[in-house]
């Protein structure tokens, strides 16, 4: 299998090699690709095996691409987790500073309550022995002077502890909040930094995964032929789309879309005939001179040309290649290219036609 890594094209028509990839991951899934100007028809979905071929090729022709977005997003990821670690220990350190700040608070506050009651304790006796000294008789003023100055002086010492008490109980609320916050901080940080590790194992999972081109491409030449079968049953013009001037059925537009660009990256401009209609096929058996329209066998024209129903030109997912305006034969570029590269595009040639290729090779 030929894949479009492989592609070698010179140096003159390399910058428009690289601006053919197109498309980001996220459209893997998109059939119907606007490769044509105009508005699509309403059209009722193709099979779905015909969409999961599409998605395959799709994925084959920009696994490189999908391969470098998963690269980018692992370094980011692992710069992040870096940012993360530290973070974590950032928060850590934080909250063992904000606990160690808890039991000195504490005890400021034990102690401040203590001196607090002493004081209290203080003034009551103050208080006491100031009315003992005016009740005694006969009175002495001194003593009551000196006792009311005692009140007077532990009451502004009682003042003082409680202030005291007071501002260390707000030092201790203070430092209970931080080690609330620095918890929350460590928590949130921990969770990111887990919840980021478990992306990147992901990111790593995904790109050690990662089917190569040639696998996508190989699974959906295994169900080729389902395609043919399922799109039959239910095909309608409107399940077509033009590429560059070729009319193919929407699930391979994307693929031959791909094949095109990167044959003409590579100096090799091919185009073609795509889809036409049983009318025209039935034409083409008479001007090609089949015995029978309907019975005949191709190999009886004088160029060989399917039985009416059976051409997987009236399904668009068979291509009369020409370069140049002409018909290919086995010595033109063109094939010589194609015999390389188009089965990474989900092509192959029926052995007797150079000229026709398709997505069964039939």
């Amino acid at each position: 299998m030929t894949t479009r890594q492989e592609l070698r094209p010179d140096p003159r028509i390399r910058s428009r090699a690289r601006r053919a990839i197109t498309a980001p991951i996220v459209a893997a899934l998109a059939v119907g690709l606007a490769v044509t100007a105009g508005p699509v028809p309403v059209q009722a979905a193709p099979p779905v095996v015909a969409q999961e071929w599409g998605s395959l090729m799709y994925r084959s022709l920009t696994r490189q691409q999908t391969l470098a977005t998963l690269k980018s997003t692992l370094t980011m990821q692992q710069t992040a987790a870096v940012t993360r670690t530290r973070e974590v220990s950032q928060a850590t350190a934080a909250l063992a500073a904000a606990q160690a700040r808890v039991t000195p608070a504490g005890t400021a506050v034990t102690t401040a309550r203590a001196r607090q009651a002493a004081a209290q304790t203080a003034l009551t006796t103050a208080k006491q022995n100031l009315t003992k000294a005016q009740k005694k008789r006969p009175v002495s003023k001194t003593a009551v002077t000196k006792a009311r100055n005692t009140v007077t002086a532990v009451t502004k010492v009682l003042t003082v502890r409680r202030t005291e008490t007071q501002k260390a109980t707000t030092t201790l609320v203070t430092a209970r909040t931080t080690v609330r916050t620095a918890e929350t901080t460590l928590t949130n940080a921990t969770n990111t930094r887990a919840a980021l590790a478990a992306a990147l194992a992901v990111t790593r999972n995904r790109i050690a995964t990662l089917p190569t081109a040639g696998a996508y491409a190989d699974k959906a030449a295994t169900i080729s032929r389902d395609v043919v079968t399922q799109t039959r049953t239910g095909f309608v013009v409107a399940d077509t789309m033009t590429v560059y001037g070729t009319t193919v059925h929407r699930s391979v537009a994307y693929a031959f879309k791909r094949m095109v660009d990167d044959a003409r990256a590579n100096g090799i401009a091919i185009s073609g005939g795509g889809f036409r209609t049983r009318e025209r096929q039935i034409e083409l058996r008479k001007i090609n001179g089949c015995p029978d329209v309907w019975s005949a066998p191709s190999s009886s024209c004088r160029v060989p040309t399917a039985i009416p129903g059976r051409s997987l030109h009236e399904l668009g997912m068979a291509v009369d290649i020409t370069s140049g305006g002409k018909t290919l034969t086995r010595t033109s570029p063109a094939f010589k290219w194609l015999v390389l590269h188009a089965k990474a595009y989900g092509f192959v040639n029926l052995p007797s036609e150079p000229w026709h290729w398709s997505i069964t090779g039939g």
